[in-house]
C-alpha cells in the first residue's frame, strides 16, 4: 500500500491541510480525502524511504518530538494491553497520529508487519524515527513476550526526557533573554545614541577626558565595521562546525566539555543519567548486560566517554562487576560506581540504576537553578557596569565644560 503526501482545503473550515494518506492508488487516496470532506489540492506519492534518510520529501515537514513518539508509544500499549493485534493496533494509532513524518513511518512498520516481519524487524528500517533504544527495546518485548510492558517503560523513558528537556529550556529561558535584551541594548547605544552624543563635545572642541575618547573609539569602531565583526563571529562558528563534524575534532570536543567549569559536571551528570536509566531500563526488559552496553553507547552522545565503552565491555565480557571497568575509565563519579558496585551485591542492579539515574536527573534541576539564580546578577552586574561607565564618560566631559564657563 502506497503512502500519498497532499494538501487539501477542508470543507467545513476552508483552511488548507497538509498530510499523508495510505491508500492502494492515487485514485483511492482522492476518494478517502474527499470522505473526509477534504479536497485536495496537490497530491503525489512518497516513499517511505523518506523517513530513513534516503529521501527527502517528508523532511520539510520537521523533526518528530520525544512527546510525540511518546504518546504514540503510550497509545499502542494501552491497545495491546487490550488485547488488540498488532497489525490492528497500528492501524488505529495511525489514525491518531498527526505528524506527517511519524505518520509516512508508522504505515511503513504496519504494511511491514502485515507483510510477517516482526515489529522490531519494521521499525530497524525507520531509524530516522525510531532510536537504537527503541528498536532494542521492542526486540526484547517480543522475544520475552513482554512486549506491552516493554512500550509502557519506552513510553515513559520518553515522557522523562521530554519533561526534563521542558525543564531546562524554560529555566534558562529567562536569563537568555536577559543576555539577548543586553547585548542588544548596548549595541544599540553604541551605534546610534554615542555617536549623537559625543557628536556635541567634538563641536565645542574641548578637550576630552581617556574615558570618552575610549567610548567614542568602539562606537566609531562597531558603527563602521558592525559587519566584520558579524562575519567574524560567524567565520569562528563555520569553523567550530566543520571541525567538529570530523570524528577525532568531535571526540576532542566532547572531552573538553567535561572540563568546562560548571558546565562539564552538568554535561557528566546528564550522561551518567541517560547511561543508568537505559541500561536499567534494558536490563529490565529481558537483555542481557552485553547487548544492552551496546544499545547504552549509542545514546550516550559524547564520543570522548563511547570510546572508553570498549574497555567497559571488555571487562565485563571477561567476568567482571560492571562497577569496576566503569572504575578504571576514570570518568563515571565515585557515587554512581558505589551504587552500581552496591545494586550488584544486592541482585537488583535494575533498580539501583534508575535510582542513580533519579538522583542525577535530581541533581541535575538543581545545579541548573543554582547556576541560573547566578547568571540573573551577573546580567544585571554586567549592565550596570556598562551603564556606570557610559554615565562617567558623558558626564565628565559636561562638568569640564562647565568648569571652563565658570
Amino acid at each position: 500500500m502506497a503512502v500519498y503526501q497532499y494538501k487539501a482545503i477542508s470543507k467545513s473550515t476552508s483552511k488548507t491541510i497538509k498530510g499523508v494518506i495510505d491508500a492502494e492508488s492515487l485514485h483511492q487516496a482522492r476518494q478517502k480525502l474527499r470522505e473526509q470532506d477534504l479536497y485536495p489540492t496537490t497530491i503525489h506519492e512518497t516513499t517511505h524511504a523518506s523517513t530513513t534518510g534516503t529521501g527527502t520529501s517528508l523532511k520539510k515537514h520537521g523533526r518528530i518530538s520525544t512527546r510525540d513518539l511518546a504518546l504514540m508509544t503510550r497509545q499502542l500499549a494501552v491497545l495491546l494491553r487490550a488485547g488488540m493485534p498488532l497489525v490492528s493496533t497500528l492501524a488505529a494509532v495511525v489514525e491518531q497520529v498527526t505528524r506527517p513524518r511519524l505518520k509516512a513511518a508508522l504505515f511503513d512498520v504496519r504494511d511491514k508487519v502485515n507483510g510477517g516481519s516482526s515489529f522490531a524487524e519494521a521499525l530497524s528500517d525507520q531509524t530516522r524515527v525510531f532510536s537504537p533504544l527503541y528498536i532494542n527495546m521492542v526486540h526484547a518485548g517480543e522475544a520475552s513476550g513482554t512486549l506491552e510492558d516493554v512500550l509502557v517503560r519506552l513510553a515513559d523513558i520518553l515522557e522523562h526526557q521530554s519533561r526534563l528537556k521542558s525543564q531546562i529550556i524554560s529555566s534558562l529561558a529567562y536569563p537568555g533573554f536577559m543576555g539577548v535584551f543586553a547585548v542588544g541594548v548596548i549595541v544599540f547605544m553604541m551605534t546610534f545614541i554615542i555617536p549623537r552624543i559625543t557628536s556635541i563635545f567634538e563641536r565645542q572642541e574641548v578637550a576630552l577626558p581617556g574615558v570618552t575618547l575610549a567610548l567614542i573609539a568602539v562606537s566609531d569602531f562597531i558603527s563602521s565595521y558592525w559587519f566584520l565583526i558579524v562575519g567574524f563571529v560567524f567565520g569562528i562558528y563555520a569553523l567550530w562546525r566543520a571541525w567538529v563534524t570530523r570524528k577525532e575534532g568531535r571526540k576532542t570536543w566532547d572531552r573538553v566539555k567535561l572540563k568546562i567549569p560548571v558546565f562539564g559536571p552538568l554535561h557528566l551528570k546528564l550522561v551518567c543519567a541517560r547511561f543508568s536509566r537505559t541500561l536499567g531500563t534494558m536490563l529490565k526488559s529481558g537483555l542481557t548486560m552485553l547487548p544492552a552496553l551496546d544499545v547504552v553507547n549509542s545514546v550516550l552522545e559524547n564520543s570522548h566517554i563511547q570510546s572508553h565503552m570498549d574497555d567497559v565491555k571488555a571487562g565485563v565480557r571477561r567476568g567482571r562487576d560492571l562497577a569496576i571497568p566503569l572504575k578504571e575509565t576514570g570518568l563515571f563519579p565515585p557515587l554512581m560506581i558505589h551504587m552500581v558496585e552496591l545494586g550488584q551485591r544486592s541482585g537488583a542492579i535494575e533498580e539501583m540504576l534508575i535510582k542513580v539515574a533519579d538522583t542525577y536527573d535530581d541533581d541535575v534541576r538543581l545545579t541548573i537553578d543554582a547556576a541560573v539564580g547566578l547568571l540573573e546578577p551577573i546580567v544585571i552586574i554586567v549592565m550596570g557596569v556598562f551603564v556606570g561607565f557610559l554615565v562617567m564618560a558623558i558626564l565628565l566631559p559636561i562638568l569640564n565644560m562647565s568648569t571652563s564657563l565658570a
